[in-house]
């Protein structure tokens, strides 16, 4: 009778997916810059949030009648992912080349021959950290947002028209910002790099659009990565730009992309 025989199947030590999925758990907890990382992206989601929306209230009567006449109580209550994104997306980098750094994605490697299976683990605990926290931030700053706007009678209810929508739409973005910060993470395999990445398509692609022409600009910003994802965010649709859902998909194709091009790296290049 051999050993093979003697151990179950269920004990001898087989890689699985979700015991691959069960590494990347231990490994992402257990860093002290993910506690730290995430800590700095919900407190900028829920203290900026309840600061622009206090100032705002408190500025009311002294603004333009324009921008009164344009004022969104929901988008000012979750004005603070602007800067979440940025802590999303430089923990999304880490994720990943934390260990090219340390030279610990080698053993990560040969603990997982078939490679791919350490992307999909990645990208799947970090996504649903990233979402389930993200999300609660964003519904924690629209709360405490409109407690502050509600003492001039500002405010408005997750019941009101496209506000629900505009809540989780913004845990939604920052999930997929994080996303592609572990795509680019895995095919640039180097954290400066990687983060350069992440920020230069999400915030320098919108600036460099807005040197064109106007008629270019208006035919190109709507299909931007950023400008696509953050229009689930806004209750009124923006002139010239995609309907929200449509906008939103189109950047999951992205992150979809990116990732696909991060598993062909992996396969293809040495550790």
């Amino acid at each position: 009778m051999t050993t093979a025989t003697v151990i179950p199947e269920a004990e001898r030590g087989q890689v699985t997916q979700l015991r691959v999925i069960h590494s990347e758990w231990i490994k992402l907890r257990s860093l002290r810059s993910t506690l730290f990382t995430l800590l700095a992206a919900v407190v900028a989601m829920v203290g900026l949030g309840f600061l622009f929306s206090y100032f705002t209230a408190d500025r009311w009567s002294h603004l333009p009648p324009e921008e009164r006449l344009n004022f969104d109580p929901t988008l000012v209550s979750l004005r603070g992912f602007y800067l979440a994104q940025l802590a999303v997306g430089v923990l999304g980098v880490l994720v990943i080349t934390g260990e090219y750094a340390t030279g610990m994605i080698r053993a990560s490697l040969s603990a997982v021959p078939r490679r791919l299976p350490v992307l999909w683990a990645k990208a799947l605990v970090f996504g649903a950290v990233a979402w389930a926290l993200m999300t609660l931030a964003s519904l924690t700053a629209f709360l405490v947002g409109q407690a502050a706007l509600s003492g001039h009678h500002l405010g408005t209810s997750l019941s009101a028209p496209g506000v629900l929508r505009a809540v989780l739409g913004a845990g939604l973005y920052l999930t997929v910002v994080g996303l592609l910060g572990v795509a680019f993470g895995a095919l640039i395999r180097n954290t400066a790099g990687g983060i350069a990445t992440v920020f230069g398509v999400l915030l320098v692609l919108p600036v460099l659009a807005e040197a064109l022409p106007s008629s270019w600009f208006d035919a190109i910003d709507k299909y931007l990565p950023s400008t696509a994802g953050q229009g689930l965010i806004h209750i009124h649709q923006q002139p010239h730009t995609l309907a929200p859902w449509t906008g939103f998909t189109m950047f999951c194709l992205y992150a979809l992309v990116a990732l696909a091009g991060a598993a062909v790296a992996l396969k293809r290049r040495d550790a």
